[in-house]
């Protein structure tokens, strides 16, 4: 969620349910102000909340050159002071699926992770039951990678590749169609593509690399992850994903303007394709 238009797409989600109260939405305006400042970012972007049992996790990333390579997130439990969120380690991204508790909102608490089998990323086997230690800021980093790699998205044509494989944000962007905006196809994964470069080539008439080359929602498993909502007469599509409650992008039809934003408790819904797909 870019930081120009903040306030309003806060204020678009708030009646969606995506909500912050009026003095979190200015005192975060202006915190990320200063951020960007002291960064040396060409642009902040309000990533979004995670809810802690005791305090709540902001989150925020930025880029200097490359709108996706070269991302940098920060976190924050009071809106105002920003730390810089490390990578996620291999650890921790494999004992993120088993941490069932809620985040307690101090990045130095130490959790215990139960592991009741064998854990394949770490090459250990277990006879039994153990306990991991797992530190809450690195199960925030490895949380905050996955929703960002698995969901947070953009409009297509929101994301611009230039010729010298850097991407930036699409100056002349004028929004989706009414048709394309109810169209899983137009929305693209904000991360790094996985699938062939050739996939929408195969699959689009309008193909053009410079804004088809990252992966299109459309395709991701299991069919129904996703749901696009027409809402405000027609005016707004909100795409939600099934798999992160809480996630959601806006995008104002026919104009440049959008924004993705999370609200959540930072858990995957495991259980969604047993209830896409009920036996």
């Amino acid at each position: 969620m870019n930081l120009n238009s903040l306030a309003n797409s806060l204020d678009t989600l708030g009646h969606y349910g995506l909500v912050i109260s009026t003095d979190e939405a200015m005192i975060l305006t202006n915190s990320l102000l200063l951020l960007q400042t002291e960064s040396h970012s060409c642009n902040i972007f309000f990533w979004g909340k995670i809810y802690g049992a005791g305090n709540d996790y902001y989150i925020a990333f930025g880029y200097v050159k490359d709108a996706i390579k070269g991302k940098i997130y920060y976190y924050s439990t009071d809106c105002m002071d920003w730390g810089l969120l490390p990578k996620p380690t291999e650890a921790a991204k494999s004992l993120l699926p088993l941490c069932t508790t809620k985040f307690e909102g101090n990045p130095r608490t130490i959790i215990d992770v139960l592991i009741d089998q064998e854990d394949s990323s770490l090459g250990m086997k277990f006879d039994k039951p153990t306990v991991r230690k797992l530190k809450e800021e690195d199960r925030l980093s490895a949380t905050v990678h996955s929703i960002s790699n698995e969901a947070t998205i953009v409009p297509r044509g929101a994301l611009f590749l230039r010729t010298d494989g850097v991407i930036v944000e699409n100056k002349s962007f004028e929004g989706l169609s009414p048709l394309d905006s109810q169209e899983l196809a137009s929305y693209l994964h904000y991360s790094p593509p996985q699938r062939k470069w050739n996939t929408n080539l195969l699959t689009r008439a309008d193909y053009n690399y410079a804004l088809d080359f990252l992966d299109t929602i459309d395709m991701d498993l299991p069919e129904g992850c996703w749901t696009v909502q027409i809402r405000g007469a027609g005016s707004i599509s909100i795409v939600s994903s099934l798999y992160w409650p809480g996630l959601a992008l806006y995008h104002i039809i026919g104009t440049p303007n959008y924004g993705c934003v999370y609200f959540g408790d930072g858990k995957k819904s495991l259980d969604l394709p047993f209830m896409l797909n009920p036996l």
